[in-house]
């Protein structure tokens, strides 16, 4: 008795290649080839694209990087630009403007941490004598003998403004300009236009043409906390977590140190 062929289609090796690779993909994780977008201040910036380079080898996540003020007014800060609909996936800014949009519920609930802490200090130009601001009262005489203090803005820039300079009773004998973004305030320092900047130390020693004196007496510092955390809405939250986990990790904490912050790797 012969036997019949089957009638059911057979599958060619190709076909099958194709079946097993596209069975690959949905296997595969499902933030590979994803486009992140991240928007940060400045204060973290120099461990950042330090340590960006190997998150995107590593991870095969895309990364685009966006620039704002933690804190402060006007259109360029994070808080305005995420207010007009600027789409971003991630903020890495000082934990008191996370703070804000956390308030806001512009940050998806839970996925905040800490990066890394800093203190304030003082930058000169470089080449510059290095004033005494060993002391309080060095360091008042110092800012109040200074033609210009030059401050970002954000969150260092209105805790010396609103709060120190005014303890310190000498609010009205500072010349002080506030510029929107770090930058601007280092700036006008290597340019000569400003005698000192007060600001995250991290932003001191990136500063081109700049050289930092020392920090401020612990009387009346700030350590400012940076912290990373996803935007409500990102359609990229696995990415997002990778990064962050990256930015915490023991592998991050060098290249924050080497920018003069300290590492803290923990989720408040």
């Amino acid at each position: 008795m012969s036997c019949k062929p089957s009638s059911r289609p057979s599958i060619s090796s190709a076909a099958y290649a194709i079946l097993v690779l596209a069975a690959a993909l949905l296997m595969s994780p499902v933030d590979a080839g994803a486009q992140l977008k991240v928007i940060i201040s400045g204060g973290f910036s120099g461990a950042y694209e330090q340590l960006l380079p190997e998150f995107e080898r590593s991870s095969g996540v895309k990364v685009t990087t966006g620039s704002g003020a933690s804190q402060g007014s006007g259109p360029q800060t994070i808080a305005s630009q995420l207010a007009r609909g600027v789409t971003y996936d991630v903020v890495i800014m000082s934990r008191e403007g996370l703070g804000d949009l956390i308030a806001a519920n512009r940050i998806a609930a839970g996925t905040d941490a800490d990066l890394a802490q800093v203190p304030l200090g003082v930058g000169v130009r470089a080449g510059a004598p290095k004033p005494d601001i060993s002391t309080v009262e060095a360091f008042k005489r110092t800012v109040t003998s200074a033609r210009l203090v030059a401050v970002p803005a954000s969150t260092g820039g209105i805790f010396l403004t609103k709060e120190i300079l005014p303890r310190l009773g000498i609010a009205d004998k500072v010349n002080i300009r506030a510029t929107p973004r770090g930058t601007g305030a280092t700036d006008l320092v290597a340019a000569g236009e400003a005698d000192l900047a007060v600001m995250p130390v991290s932003e001191i020693l990136r500063a081109p043409g700049v050289d930092f004196a020392g920090t401020i007496p612990r009387e009346i510092q700030l350590i400012q906390v940076f912290s990373a955390a996803i935007v409500a809405g990102s359609n990229e939250r696995d990415a997002g977590r990778r990064l962050i986990e990256f930015l915490t990790s023991p592998r991050a904490a060098e290249a924050i140190r080497k920018n003069g912050m300290e590492p803290l790797g923990a989720k408040r």
